[in-house]
């Protein structure tokens, strides 16, 4: 009788399972990132130190109310990136340069009307609307937060994704 030996069959099966555990190890860390709370400014829903599942995401499917994470105020991510969306920074990256992440909930996208009310640098922005490639976002802990209300609008190009849900929380 001719064949494959047991061996070889035991190695290759071996080696196609090792390849679809990297495989999948890929697609999950392309699509979902882990980011640490620092600071305030989303108290009480999000505490400093918490870690937070993040789907890696476009502007055009953010809803109001979603809790998003962009990138900080000084850190510019690089245009063109695949899909968009910036790449994590190792920690200890570019020490000194202000928060990696921002971690905010969106009060509106575009084609929404803009909230004057509640955010005084729109009170005189042009249009009746949130403009394409903008969003404006507010920390739940207004008192600790420098968000839209301080800044104006955030450009979608900050945007790595939405909050899916801490760490080790049912």
């Amino acid at each position: 009788m001719t064949g494959v030996p047991a061996g070889a069959l035991a190695g290759a099966l071996a080696g196609a399972v090792v390849l679809a555990v990297v495989l999948a190890v890929a697609w999950l860390r392309r699509r979902y990132v882990v980011v640490t709370v620092q600071g305030e400014s989303m108290l009480p829903t999000y505490r400093p130190g918490e870690r937070l599942v993040v789907r890696r995401t476009s502007a055009r499917s953010l809803r109001r109310g979603q809790v998003v994470v962009l990138t900080g105020l000084s850190h510019r991510p690089a245009r063109g990136r695949v899909g968009g969306v910036p790449a994590p920074r190792p920690a200890g990256d570019e020490q000194g340069m202000g928060p990696r992440w921002i971690i905010k909930r969106v009060s509106a996208v575009p084609g929404d009307p803009i909230p004057r009310d509640t955010v005084p640098p729109l009170r005189t922005a042009p249009g009746t609307h949130v403009p394409a490639g903008h969003l404006v976002v507010l920390g739940d802990n207004p008192d600790r937060s420098h968000d839209s209300r301080h800044s104006g609008y955030m450009t979608t190009d900050r945007l790595l994704g939405v909050v899916l849900r801490k760490v080790g929380q049912p």
